[in-house]
């Protein structure tokens, strides 16, 4: 094939996988079950008399569906790129793979199509669900065309940017932190300029226009409305989403013609420098050999000073001296650092220009602000805590771990420890921005130990489960689909379906039943994902819990009762924190895979 003999293999052993069926499966099943609480939730509240309604019904599914599956796609696309070379550099298979007689075009294709099969089958095992809501009326084939059109062009540009930067970068953590952050920003930035922020319009386009040209979450709501008007404007493109398809190919073009051009200059890992101190001591190496050849050849060289270097003094827990005071995660993190800064800066700017008007800020308005930044928190703690596994693993640094006389808790707090250190300003910062709110008296001391409380605990469950995942899967890019994918479910997830609560029902209480459908299924989901391989009660209590918890907390919230999501969220989230870190310390070898429970 044109992309090389990567994507061939690729194509040839994926249908021998049980897991590309099981996700294939569980996706359609899910979005269909989303789809009769849908149903139930408008039977529940009104009669369904004539074919209006069921068309007006078809419409509404659609617009909800149709976002929610971009989601998904735009994030898994991108985390399973970037963790799919990442892997290939932490087990050094990448350095075989640079010396064999693939071009860079093959390698770098071949690469990204193979890591977004998955995205792919699963996106053409739902199309005939989408076209079977035609049949409902209210959607029409075009608008189904045009939702898979923006999705594939979404996937496809994410997943070249997250392998991209996994190409560049040397470490785990950076390539997945660095391709979360990319799409958070080409979201965010764009919902900027379509609030107006930077002007109404440019070159005669109003700025909604250029957003959804440029924007996938604008492009796909564009998609999936009812009609399509036409802009002169535009000349022959007609409508911004043809726009957004030409701004996607050229995109994908450009970012993967940079990464074809250079693979072979940022592989080998530029981490593998020498070091200033490594340098000198090659140099006074050579400069004796020299010496010696000198003297061989009765030349008289004065010899060279005797360099003393110093050892440096390792702690009790050598495992959190490594995480905190070595490059254990690449030099570069700084890098991510200083986006974060930036970000976080943003969100701060924005917010005290709402507090500096003259309108009062609603809870609404604050949430649009900071929801999204202690979300990307929450995703880069998770990240950092199922990378510092992984990475060892893949570079069986793990194994050599595993047989010295370090004990569990020093090696899961040591783990954990160093995650809460390289991502400390992912932890403080939302949490000044928390302070300043009550500052400046939008929160009151309650709230804001509510607020900081819940956070904190957040926090920890996100390091945890990373910790957990890591542990728990061998495999690098399912442990981190795993660990990244449950927050993603327990948030984003419980976050849609309460909004559909809201569109098609338009009350909580009344349509409590069906969402209970919901978090059933999504409890069974997250026992099989957590505490599949090693079964607990506790894991299988937690994983019915969360869902739950999480859509009280929410409700809670949006009902002005702020004791309450302080309570469940610190119970639900803490004894799921203790459920999967008491195996982690007294199961160690289970969790690990050197024994097994029968064992």
């Amino acid at each position: 094939m044109f992309i090389g003999p990567v994507f061939t293999r690729e194509i040839a052993i994926a249908p021998r996988r049980v897991r590309l069926y099981v996700a294939r499966t569980v996706y359609v099943l899910a979005l269909l079950g989303l789809m009769a609480i849908a149903w139930l939730m408008v039977t529940g509240t009104q009669r369904v008399e004539d074919v209006g309604d069921l068309a007006r019904f078809g419409a509404m599914v659609f617009q909800t569906l149709g976002p929610l599956q971009l989601v998904v796609a735009l994030f898994f696309s991108a985390l399973l790129a970037a963790s799919a070379v990442s892997q290939e550099k932490d087990r050094r298979t990448l350095d075989l793979l640079l010396m064999t007689n693939l071009s860079n075009s093959e390698l770098v294709l071949g690469k990204l199509m193979a890591s977004l099969l998955t995205v792919l089958v699963l996106l053409g095992a739902v199309v005939p669900l989408f076209v079977g809501l035609v049949l409902l009326g209210g959607v029409s084939f075009g608008q189904v065309g045009r939702l898979f059109g923006v999705t594939l062009a979404s996937a496809v540009v994410a997943g070249s940017i997250g392998s991209t930067l996994a190409l560049w970068r040397e470490k785990t953590f950076q390539a997945v932190a660095l391709t979360v952050m990319a799409i958070l920003i080409w979201i965010v930035a764009w919902e900027a300029v379509t609030a107006g922020v930077f002007g109404p319009e440019w070159l005669g386009l109003s700025c909604h226009q250029w957003a959804v040209g440029f924007s996938p979450w604008r492009a796909v709501l564009e998609s999936t409305a009812p009609l399509t008007v036409s802009d002169p404007a535009l000349g022959w493109l007609g409508s911004p989403v043809h726009l957004f398809f030409l701004v996607s190919v050229a995109g994908a073009v450009t970012v993967n013609g940079v990464a074809i051009g250079m693979v072979r200059v940022w592989n080998p890992s530029r981490e593998i420098q020498l070091t200033p101190e490594q340098e000198k001591m090659v140099a006074d190496m050579a400069q004796r050999a020299d010496a010696e050849t000198s003297a061989s050849a009765e030349v008289p060289v004065p010899a060279a000073p005797k360099r003393v270097q110093r050892s440096r003094a390792v702690w009790d827990n050598p495992v959190l001296w490594r995480e905190m005071r070595t490059w254990a995660y690449g030099r570069k993190i700084l890098v991510i650092r200083l986006i974060y800064l930036a970000l976080f800066v943003a969100a701060a700017w924005a917010l005290h220009s709402m507090l500096a008007g003259d309108e009062p800020v609603s809870r609404a308005q604050g949430a649009v602000v900071l929801v999204p930044l202690f979300l990307l928190s929450l995703f880069l703690l998770n990240a950092q805590a199922v990378t510092s596994l992984t990475s060892e693993r893949d570079g069986r640094a793990l194994d050599l771990l595993l047989v010295t006389d370090l004990t569990p808790k020093e090696i899961v707090f040591g783990k954990l420890g160093g995650v809460f250190y390289n991502t400390k300003e992912m932890v403080l910062l939302p949490l000044a921005l928390c302070g300043y709110l009550w500052w400046q008296d939008v929160l009151t001391l309650e709230n804001l130990i509510y607020v900081a409380g819940g956070l904190v605990v957040l926090y920890i469950f996100a390091a945890t489960l990373g910790i957990h995942a890591g542990m728990n899967y061998f495999n690098s890019r399912t442990a981190v689909a795993t660990s990244i994918g449950t927050l993603f479910f327990l948030f984003i997830g419980v976050a849609t379906c309460m909004w559909m609560m809201i569109a098609f029902s338009g009350s909580f209480h009344a349509q409590l039943q069906p969402f209970m459908a919901f978090t059933v299924g999504g409890g069974i989901g997250l026992y099989v994902a957590l505490g599949a391989r090693n079964p607990s009660t506790a894991i299988g209590i937690a994983s019915f819990l969360c869902p739950f918890a999480t859509f009280y907390a929410i409700t809670s919230f949006l009902l002005n009762y702020t004791l309450a999501v302080f309570l469940v969220t610190a119970v639900t989230y803490g004894f799921t924190t203790a459920s999967m870190l008491v195996p982690a310390i007294y199961e160690f070898d289970v969790a690990t895979g050197r024994t097994t429970l029968e064992d």
